[in-house]
């Protein structure tokens, strides 16, 4: 055992020596590796000119942010507002970015294994679907019958 650790710690300082695992050779710009393109496509003329590929992979990284960002600024709406949005930000950034690609095939993967599963057991599946918009018509009525926001910020202010 003694030995795996020793040779793992070599490893480690042959890896550290050349850079290091945790940084890509290629990555200049610190958003990650780039994605491959293919030769002659319009984002490969892109890249070759050296400015306008940094300003072209900024500019997708800023798109994606602004998406991602108004997800998390619709989250104070109520309902799945939040979500479409923060998933298009994510397709923006898998478009350019590996780290993105990878992550947004998760979600794909994730979301054709959940429509799989909905279509195999439909009853249960529209009894959630009905039981949860159900449970959120309830929450809003009693939200707006009971006063409840006016009443928790009374609580709140003292």
């Amino acid at each position: 055992m003694t030995h795996a650790v020793s040779t793992q710690d070599a490893s480690a300082r042959d890896s550290s020596a050349r850079g290091g695992a945790t940084r890509c050779a290629d990555c200049t710009d610190g958003l990650g590796q780039a994605r491959p393109v293919a030769p002659g496509s319009w984002r490969d003329r892109v890249r070759q000119k050296p400015g306008l590929g940094i300003v072209y992979r900024v500019g997708v990284f800023i798109a994606g942010l602004l998406f991602v960002l108004l997800g998390l600024a619709l989250t104070v709406l109520p309902g799945p507002l939040t979500i479409p949005p923060i998933l298009v930000g994510l397709w923006v950034w898998s478009t350019e970015f590996e780290w993105a690609r990878r992550f947004f095939l998760t979600f794909r993967r994730k979301a054709r294994e959940t429509w799989a599963h909905a279509r195999q057991h439909p009853v249960s599946s529209a009894a959630v679907t009905v039981g949860g918009l159900v449970a959120a018509g309830v929450v809003f009525w009693a939200v707006g019958h009971y006063d409840l926001v006016d009443r928790l910020l009374a609580l709140v202010r003292g």
